[in-house]
């Protein structure tokens, strides 16, 4: 056993050694969080420098592109540090900040990913009066809400509940902090925190869950009622936003399951991977799902990219 106040420290367990192989993986991670911080970057300055960006809509894909980043970032550094590193331990502090990082992430993306199910049920079903209920101070209220909910909430779960906690084991065998995997290293009572977990899912999850199917139910009915015109829109609009979802789902299934269960079975590297899939693939796939599916966002950035092309010279 490992004395509480001896747990300065933890062990990335999932880690193992690569050899010179360690600098293929680098120039692979590297060349990921580069795309990402790209891609994202450059929606985010279309959609803020471009007026005709500024609708509902595509001001909530700036929270979603900047999310992305923020994300990336609590990971994919710390990432390349790791890989290079032949000793893979992390302080305790900078243990807690990256499970509130990384957490705060998965929650805004949730809640924003939600919001624009409501956002597309709104422009759908009641397209007439859409702009009155979905007007400015609406837009910057729920941004505002989806970042201070997720900030205030993982905040109260990491520095109120996991930080005090007293460990006996420092071993996560993982390539990354992780909440579940702290809290069973704890040899102090950990009821308060399951009881907060178990509460948070089945209260705020499931009911964002709830809303979005709710929404895209609606949208369905007003489909298949509706002309063929109605249904193409439907399809443009919310082909990219099911896309995002069904994939962040996927990747906050994977998480939930390698976490919870006993995976040892499973070949490390797919391990790895499953671990990482909710925190790289979300990055990676909006900035592409909803650039090249959105037109306005493809005729703009097509715009801006004739513009730097140097002009025929005769």
């Amino acid at each position: 056993m490992v004395n509480a106040t001896q747990v300065l420290f933890f062990t990335l367990s999932a880690y193992f050694d690569t050899g010179v192989f360690k600098y293929l993986y680098f120039i692979i991670i590297i060349s990921l969080y580069i795309v990402i911080i790209c891609a994202n970057l450059l929606l985010i300055v279309v959609i803020c420098m471009n007026r005709s960006l500024h609708e509902p809509m595509y001001l909530f894909l700036c929270s979603l592109f900047v999310n992305e980043l923020y994300g990336s970032t609590g990971l994919f550094p710390f990432l390349l540090v790791q890989i290079l590193s032949d000793i893979h331990t992390v302080s305790a502090p900078f243990c807690i900040i990256q499970i509130f990082c990384l957490y705060s992430y998965g929650l805004t993306e949730l809640w924003t990913l939600a919001i624009m199910s409501y956002d597309r049920y709104l422009a759908i079903c009641y397209p007439l009066q859409y702009h009155t209920r979905m007007t400015s101070k609406k837009i910057a209220m729920l941004i505002a809400l989806t970042w201070l909910y997720s900030f205030l909430v993982n905040g109260l779960g990491v520095f109120g509940l996991i930080a005090p906690l007293q460990l006996c084991e420092n071993i996560i065998n993982k390539v990354y902090c992780d909440n579940y995997s702290v809290v069973k290293l704890a040899c102090s009572d950990t009821r308060v925190n399951n009881s907060f977990e178990l509460v948070h899912i089945f209260t705020v999850d499931f009911g964002l869950i709830i809303l979005i199917i709710f929404s895209y139910m609606r949208i369905l009915k007003v489909c298949f009622s509706g002309s063929k015109k109605t249904r193409q829109k439907a399809l443009s609009t919310c082909t990219p936003h099911l896309a995002s979802l069904l994939n962040f789902s996927f990747g906050a299934f994977f998480e939930l399951v390698q976490s919870r269960f006993n995976m040892k079975y499973l070949p490390n590297m797919l391990r790895i991977f499953l671990s990482l899939y909710w925190l790289t693939c979300q990055p990676l796939m909006n900035p592409l799902l909803y650039g090249l599916k959105m037109s306005k966002i493809r005729i703009i950035c097509r715009r801006l990219r004739d513009s730097q092309r140097p002009s025929a010279v005769n």
